[in-house]
């Protein structure tokens, strides 16, 4: 029985991928580090992952705190663009209203979840999040979701796990959670409600 859904946030919930992509493009090229607009490594990957698959290419003197800090400001000052996807705030309304308990769980910084959430409007919604912040080990790790579930006090079976990215659905499978794939193989919100109430909106 599913006693609760935790939500990936970023390309899942809203549409935010391709910001984050333009803010990693923009201060790369500041240091004259071209990061190609279809390059898909970084879809779903913590930011201490990027700074690793990328620091070689950087200026020396360039810290990983200097450069985070850069890609999040240039992110934030967007973050009020972006738009849920369509059906994302009706369907996690739904679940409130039949009694499921929601949380995000997410390879993002607090301060990002935090203007996304904003941003769609869809904080009340949840019980609490799980962010980059709050975790030795971001996704693939399983401790995000393991995180999340004990918090959830619910065994990680009773938890459904919705995701858009191969990253986050290895770390809820490592947890031990059921997931539903958003995206090219998932039909919809509706296949939530449907695994979870039965039903569609």
């Amino acid at each position: 029985m599913t006693r609760a859904v935790a939500w990936d946030v970023d390309g899942t919930l809203v549409d935010s991928e391709g910001l984050h992509h333009r803010a990693l493009m923009d201060v790369s090229a500041r240091y004259h580090v071209r990061v190609a607009p279809d390059d898909e490594r970084f879809i779903g990957v913590s930011m201490d992952q990027v700074w690793r698959l990328l620091r070689g290419s950087y200026p020396a003197e360039l810290t990983e705190r200097e450069w985070e800090r850069a890609i999040t400001l240039e992110y934030l000052a967007r973050a009020s663009q972006l738009r849920a996807f369509a059906g994302a705030l009706e369907t996690l309304a739904a679940l409130q209203q039949s009694g499921i308990l929601q949380c995000c769980v997410s390879n993002s910084s607090r301060a990002i979840v935090a203007a996304n959430l904003e941003a769609i409007s869809a904080a009340p919604f949840f019980a609490f999040a799980i962010t980059r912040d709050d975790v030795v080990q971001g996704k693939p790790d399983p401790e995000p979701y393991r995180e999340a579930c004990a918090r959830l006090q619910s065994a990680p079976a009773e938890v459904l796990v919705v995701e858009d990215s191969a990253t986050g659905i290895a770390a809820a499978r490592a947890a031990g959670c059921p997931v539903v794939r958003f995206g090219a193989e998932f039909a919809g919100y509706p296949e939530v409600l449907s695994a979870v109430l039965g039903r569609s909106v």
